[in-house]
């Protein structure tokens, strides 16, 4: 999903408001994914960017909208805005029950049993045209120049703004719904989840959590981005009905791990996933394949067991290893017993730091998004400029397959001939796009081929401040090196990298190898034209993959 960014606004459309006297004196740009409860005032004019069907929106009514409904996205459901964007008038309203779900104009609304606040919507009236353009040139008479105070604005991105950046996970509540936990253990599990998410601090760049009720069958109760304000995730936590039924945990686990997740369900790219799953005593049935799932999907799954099996209730339980089995790694990190339902508040903040542990969660980092690749392209003058550009587009094919963000994998880049250029570093682009396009953009050095001393500027420059276990080097060269290439090779061995060699053309099998890790044939390549690199990449991004997994 795109990142959440305002809109600018200038100063002329509040000039224009003013002058022209329309109902409005400060209609203000907002986000596709702004909502009603984001706003403050009871009668205002926002003015909607373009394209807003191309976001997932959740819009929960009819007509009248709860106040969790993106704005935009409701106004497009009541057919009031188009592709275009522009202004829509909002009023406040007071919440209700029972909001009618209904499909219109491309978007699905959702029903909803109640909410605490709604608002409807009417196109605003005499909005000049001005106001959905961002910016003119037309010169106004110095007269109608408002006064300073008039320029300032609502922060609409004070108001996007907030949740604990130190826990940038998203979280997957499963709660216990069986008849096993009763009416009012159900209530204190509500009470106690309702503590977490509060301390959790959920925000648009902190935790996004979403809740599946295990019973007979799992309920997605809310997804990862109905609820991204905290007042509106403790309501919708405290909302929530009793089901009833079996423990079917594993079902639940595995509803999860398949779709729960996806982008299109909220999940961000890069962002490591968790799982936290309650259970009051023991499921009824099977967790493993479930876990299992879980795990291959690069999901941290953390078992929280409340008053576990009496001793003369052991026979009734299926496996009295299911906490070991269904949990993310056997290592006691990701298994949580609690005594009792009545003494879980001290459990709270202890639980929040495993949560919230970037460093501890070992299920997410898989090679997609934990690795750091390193690419040591040759510039030299035998590689001719058409030819760097199929280097650097083979690049870019293994880079895409890698999710790039700033808690997930890292790309970074040098250029050499007989001197050496950083290009940029690993943490200088934080999303995939910006990282691919910096890749694209670099120009071509020319000159000659000294690939040993390559090796140590980047050992020392590119990889100075990362860990070991997760460092790879993709060397590209065209032709012998006029220095020694094996002891800068094996120092970057030391250090913890792992080089792939990529030879073209006149570049010697002895030198590859050289540079190559071990085993060296599954670290070495070579094409003798350009055109053949692009074949390359699904097995550099495989053995990337075979060796962070072996070595982590």
């Amino acid at each position: 999903m795109p990142q959440l960014s305002v809109l600018p606004l200038t100063g002329l459309l509040f000039l224009l408001s003013s002058v022209l006297g329309s109902e409005v004196s400060v209609p203000y740009p907002v986000t596709c994914t702004t909502r009603g409860a984001d706003l403050t005032q009871d009668t205002v004019v926002v003015l909607c960017p373009p394209q807003c069907t191309q976001w997932r929106m959740s819009v929960f009514g009819t007509g009248v909208y709860a106040a969790v409904s993106s704005i935009c996205g409701a106004a497009v459901h009541r057919g009031i805005l188009g592709p275009a964007g522009g202004p829509v008038r909002v009023h406040r309203l007071q919440g209700r029950h029972n909001y009618i779900s209904s499909y219109a104009h491309g978007i699905h609304s959702q029903a909803l049993s109640h909410w605490t606040a709604s608002f409807s919507l009417t196109k605003p009236i005499n909005v000049p045209q001005e106001l959905i353009s961002e910016t003119s040139t037309t010169a106004l008479p110095a007269a109608a120049r408002p006064v300073k105070k008039l320029l300032k604005k609502p922060s609409v991105k004070k108001a996007l703004a907030g949740g604990n950046k130190d826990c940038q996970m998203d979280i997957a509540m499963v709660i216990d719904s069986s008849s096993n936990i009763g009416q009012r253990r159900f209530n204190l599990q509500k009470n106690f989840i309702a503590k977490l998410a509060a301390m959790l601090r959920v925000g648009p760049i902190g935790p996004h959590i979403g809740l599946i009720q295990a019973s007979d069958s799992p309920r997605t109760e809310f997804l990862l981005t109905n609820y991204t304000q905290p007042k509106e995730l403790l309501f919708a936590i405290k909302e929530l009905a009793y089901l009833g039924g079996d423990s079917n945990t594993g079902k639940a686990i595995m509803h999860t791990a398949e779709t729960f997740f996806s982008q299109e369900n909220g999940g961000r790219r890069g962002h490591p996933r968790v799982m936290m799953v309650l259970i009051d005593g023991w499921p009824s049935d099977d967790l493993d394949q479930a876990a299992m799932l879980a795990r291959e999907s690069g999901i941290n799954v953390f078992l929280v067991s409340v008053a576990k099996p009496a001793p003369e209730e052991l026979s009734m339980v299926r496996d009295k290893d299911f906490m070991k089995k269904a949990v993310c790694k056997d290592n006691g990190f990701f298994s949580y017993p609690i005594p009792s339902w009545f003494s879980t508040t001290k459990h709270i903040r202890p639980l929040i730091q495993r949560l919230c542990s970037l460093d501890g969660l070992l299920c997410s980092k898989t090679c997609y998004n934990s690795v750091n690749i390193g690419f040591l392209i040759d510039g030299s003058s035998s590689v001719g400029d058409g030819n760097f550009q199929l280097v650097l587009e083979f690049l870019a094919g293994i880079a895409r397959s890698f999710e790039i963000s700033d808690v997930g994998a890292h790309i970074g880049a040098v250029q050499f001939t007989y001197e050496q250029r950083l290009e940029f570093g690993l943490s200088d682009y934080s999303n995939k796009d910006d990282a691919i396009n910096a890749l694209r953009r670099i120009s071509y050095m020319s000159g000659g081929t000294s690939t040993g001393s390559a090796i140590s500027y980047t050992t020392q420059n590119l990889f100075r401040r990362t860990g070991p276990g997760r460092n790879f080097l993709i060397v590209v060269t065209d032709g012998q090196s006029y220095d020694d290439v094996r002891g800068p090779a094996m120092a970057a061995h030391k250090q913890g990298i792992t080089i792939f060699s990529v030879g073209v053309a006149w570049a010697p099998l002895d030198d590859l190898k050289a540079m190559s890790s071990e085993p060296k044939d599954s670290h070495t390549f070579f094409t003798r034209e350009f055109s053949g690199l692009s074949e390359f990449v699904p097995l550099v991004v495989r053995g990337i993959c075979k060796d962070f997994t072996e070595n982590n």
